[in-house]
C-alpha cells in the first residue's frame, strides 16, 4: 500500500512538472527560432527527455532503506545468504523499468496531442554516449539514495533531509531546464558536483553541443562521484552496523 502510494504520488509530480515546463518553454519559443543556443526541437527533445531520463536515473525503491532500518527489518537481511546492496540494485532495476513503461506512454501521449518539434541524434556515438552516462548516473543515484537511508542508523527522523534533497535535484540535475543556460560561473560550479549528471548531461550529450572534451571531462567527474560516493557507502555501512 505504502509502495502503491509513493509510486502514485511519484507520478503525478513528474507529470505536473512536465507539463508545466514543456507549456513554459512552447510560450517562451514562440516568435523565436533559438535561444540560449537551443533550437526549438532541442528544447522540447530536452524537456520531454527529463520524464523519460528521470524515471530510469531519479526512482528509486532504496527510499524503503531507511524505513526498514527503523523498523529493524535489517537483522532479516544480514542472516541471509545475500548482498544487501545486489538485493536493493535488483529491486531498484525493477522500479526503474515499471516507471519507463509509464514515462513512455506519457511521452507518446503529449507527441499525440501537442505534436512539439523533436530533435533526433543521427550519431550513433552520441546516443551510445547518452545511454552509457544514464548506466552511470543510476549508479550515483542508487549510492546517494543508500547514503539518505543509512542516516536512520542514527537519526530516525529521515523524511526531512531526502525532502530537501529532492527539491535541490529537481533544480540543480536540470529537470527544469538545460543547466549550460545558468552563468558562465555558476555553471562551472555545478559542474564538479554530482547533480548535473544526473539528468543535464546524459540529454545533453544526445541533443548535441557538447565538445568532446567536454564528454570527456563529465565522464571523467562522473565516474569519479560514483567511486566516491561507492567507497563512502561502504564506509557508512559498516559503521552503521556497529551502532
Amino acid at each position: 500500500m505504502i509502495y502503491r502510494l509513493n509510486f502514485t504520488m511519484w507520478r503525478i509530480r513528474t507529470i505536473l512538472r512536465l507539463m508545466i515546463v514543456f507549456f513554459l518553454w512552447s510560450a517562451i519559443f514562440i516568435g523565436r527560432t533559438k535561444i540560449f543556443g537551443y533550437s526549438e526541437a532541442q528544447m522540447m527533445t530536452y524537456i520531454l527527455g527529463t520524464s523519460i531520463v528521470s524515471s530510469f536515473v531519479l526512482s528509486s525503491r532504496t527510499v524503503d532503506v531507511g524505513g526498514e532500518i527503523n523498523e529493524g527489518k535489517l537483522t532479516n537481511y544480514l542472516l541471509k545468504p545475500l548482498s544487501y546492496f545486489r538485493f536493493w540494485f535488483t529491486k531498484d532495476i525493477a522500479d526503474k523499468l515499471f516507471n519507463l513503461v509509464f514515462s513512455i506512454v506519457e511521452f507518446f501521449i503529449l507527441l499525440i496531442l501537442f505534436k512539439p518539434p523533436i530533435f533526433v541524434q543521427n550519431d550513433m556515438i552520441s546516443a551510445v554516449l547518452s545511454l552509457i552516462a544514464i548506466f552511470f548516473s543510476i549508479g550515483m543515484y542508487f549510492f546517494i539514495n543508500l547514503l539518505l537511508g543509512f542516516i536512520a542508523f542514527w537519526n530516525p527522523d529521515i523524511w526531512p533531509p531526502r525532502f530537501i534533497f529532492f527539491v535541490i535535484t529537481d533544480f540543480f540535475a536540470g529537470a527544469l531546464f538545460p543547466l549550460d543556460i545558468l552563468p558562465k560561473s555558476i555553471y562551472t560550479i555545478l559542474s564538479f558536483t554530482p547533480f548535473p549528471y544526473l539528468l543535464f548531461f546524459p540529454l545533453k550529450i544526445y541533443t548535441g553541443g557538447l565538445l568532446p572534451a567536454d564528454i570527456f571531462k563529465g565522464f571523467f567527474i562522473l565516474i569519479i562521484w560514483t567511486i566516491i560516493l561507492a567507497k563512502c557507502v561502504d564506509f557508512i555501512w559498516h559503521r552503521g552496523l556497529r551502532v
